[in-house]
């Protein structure tokens, strides 16, 4: 049972700090609303099961261990943040007629996840650091993805519920839009880390 708990504690820590799926999450939920923004956070929450059966195989730590592959794969998920940021500064204000403008579809979300570095950092050390269920490596992997996948769910509702708030408390258009630029230039900032240790 402690283990257990642990293991959900470490969990909430990891999938809850703020990181691109977080911020880009809380970005949505004020450039487009909470509603229209559900499937973008379901393809983001698929991705990270994806993400997860990945660390499980220890597929992504093999990869990784490539000479090379570390860089190209910040540089691809650079592009991709640059991408989404845009839509997100970009997108008009809720108090226009913001319905003109589509949210990023789940494939967007589901995406995300999977050029997500940190993504796979977390699920790497989850997966390695904790044994809910011994000598059985495919239940405890089983397990393990179905208690994380609640809590992703749970953090990411909360995430799209924050960016949701904002906007409503800033109904002005330029407000709305400065929420949304701030947003952008966070999710950018997120990957700056693993940008500068890819370089080092």
């Amino acid at each position: 049972m402690e283990t257990l708990l642990a293991f959900i504690a470490a969990g909430i820590a990891l999938a809850g700090s703020p990181g691109p799926n977080t911020l880009s999450l809380a970005a949505m939920g004020a450039a487009f609303g909470g509603r229209r923004s559900l499937g973008y956070m379901i393809g983001i929450d698929l991705g990270m099961v994806a993400v997860m059966a990945i660390a499980a195989a220890g597929v992504a730590g093999a990869l990784m261990a490539i000479p090379g592959a570390g860089r190209v794969f910040v540089a691809l998920a650079a592009l991709y943040f640059l991408h989404l940021a845009w839509r997100i500064a970009t997108a008009p204000p809720q108090t226009e007629t913001s319905a003109q403008t589509r949210p990023p579809s789940p494939l967007a979300g589901f995406l995300l996840s999977l050029v997500n570095p940190k993504g796979y950092a977390a699920m790497t050390a989850l997966f390695s650091g904790f044994t809910l269920i011994g000598n059985d490596p495919a239940g405890d992997a089983a397990a393990k993805i179905a208690l994380l996948t609640a809590v992703i769910t749970s953090v990411n509702v909360a995430w799209l519920l924050l960016g949701t708030v904002l906007t409503r408390a800033f109904r002005k258009p330029r407000l709305n839009r400065i929420v949304n630029i701030v947003f952008a230039v966070l999710l950018l900032a997120s990957l700056l880390p693993l940008v500068l240790q890819s370089g080092s």
